[in-house]
């Protein structure tokens, strides 16, 4: 996921930048473009690694669940299931793994380990849910 978002931020990894990035997002009808070009690449960059360092594990999670949601609902749903069609299943499955780490927690060599919220649980998994749904709606009410 860091990877996408360096795409977006960026232009690397075979990525367009910020600037063509947010005229694709105002194409989908977020205005500026750009400010929520940064915001969606800046949420994949942070979120994937925090996942893959095992750092600040249930915000990490949660800022790739809110990502997911939105492109859920303005790009994928349309297309139906099945990627192949440019469905929704794997902005699902990114979400679903993203929510299982923190419920899970995020491993033996992770940053997180020392406090609490590294080991993983209910609660872990509900803010990651929560904060990333909330988030996702606000960004969609705007």
């Amino acid at each position: 996921m860091a990877g996408h978002g360096c795409q977006k931020l960026f232009g690397i990894f075979g990525g367009d930048g910020l600037t063509e990035t947010g005229k694709g997002f105002a194409a989908l009808g977020y205005h500026p473009g750009v400010v929520y070009a940064a915001i969606g690449g800046g949420s994949e960059v942070l979120g994937g690694l925090g996942l893959a360092l095992g750092l600040f594990t249930p915000l990490a999670s949660a800022a790739l669940i809110g990502v997911m949601i939105n492109a859920m609902v303005t790009v994928t749903a349309a297309h139906g299931l099945w990627s192949t069609q440019g469905g929704v299943e794997f902005n699902v499955c990114i979400a679903v793994v993203a929510l299982a780490i923190a419920a899970i927690g995020p491993g033996q060599l992770a940053l997180d380990r020392p406090f609490r919220w590294g080991k993983g649980g209910w609660t872990e998994a509900a803010f990651a849910l929560c904060v990333g749904g909330i988030s996702a709606a606000i960004v969609l009410i705007l």
